[in-house]
């Protein structure tokens, strides 16, 4: 019996895709995420899981960030991106950052449950007009490797730099003292190869799915 995940914060969506799925795999256990932070913890929980359909605007994510995450932390979990950022580029990026499949929300149920199938059988599916589209360039990939080198916890930092919080504020979110969000940060300037947080910031935001919308962080200081 396979075992699904999905993330989406989206609970409409998420009823459209376990209906996709129960008519294709009547078997299958499912289980859901509304948000990263949630997200995160069920994977760790399900760690056999067989495929996780992410969505690419979870509530806590940034573009493509939570996916490089996840695989560099799970690299033997497939995961399938399903979004309604249907551009080519925007597949062609999911695709190299490994997602093994891109699904746009637009697909009709026969398309989802043929695309589930496919990528459960073992094989990559998206449409035709990704993998003609151009591939990420350098520096998004560079970045990526970057962010592939951080811990949980230091991503999470990331993520709240990148909100616009400082520490003081981070320490609240996650419960631990602002000595500690300070040497995060200085962990995660030194795996970025950035001088500040606003270049920490920047790089990550390489992986957003509009790069030159990213706003930097107020700065403080480490």
């Amino acid at each position: 019996m396979p075992t699904l995940l999905i993330a989406d914060d989206h609970p409409l969506f998420r009823e459209a895709l376990r209906g996709a799925v129960a008519r294709v795999l009547p078997d299958a256990a499912l289980r859901e995420a509304d948000s990263v932070d949630a997200l995160y913890a069920l994977v760790e929980a399900e760690s056999d899981a067989d495929l996780l359909l992410l969505d690419l605007n979870m509530p806590g994510a940034q573009g493509f960030s939570a996916l490089v995450h996840l695989r560099a932390l799970h690299p033997q979990l497939p995961i399938v991106v399903v979004s309604a950022r249907e551009e080519p580029s925007t597949m062609r990026r999911a695709l190299d950052h490994g997602a093994v499949g891109f699904i746009p929300k637009s697909a009709d149920a026969a398309t989802l449950g043929e695309a589930i199938t496919t990528v459960l059988d073992g094989d990559r599916w998206a449409p035709p007009a990704a993998v003609a589209a151009p591939a990420a360039n350098a520096d998004e990939h560079e970045a990526a490797q970057r962010l592939r080198e951080l811990t949980p916890q230091q991503f999470r930092v990331l993520q709240m730099l990148g909100a616009g919080l400082l520490n003081k504020q981070i320490g609240y979110e996650l419960g631990v003292s602002e000595a500690t969000v300070k040497a995060h940060v200085t962990a995660i300037l030194r795996k970025l190869g950035a001088n500040n947080r606003t270049q920490a910031v920047l790089i990550a935001g390489r992986l957003a799915l509009d790069p030159g919308a990213i706003v930097p962080p107020p700065e403080e200081a480490e």
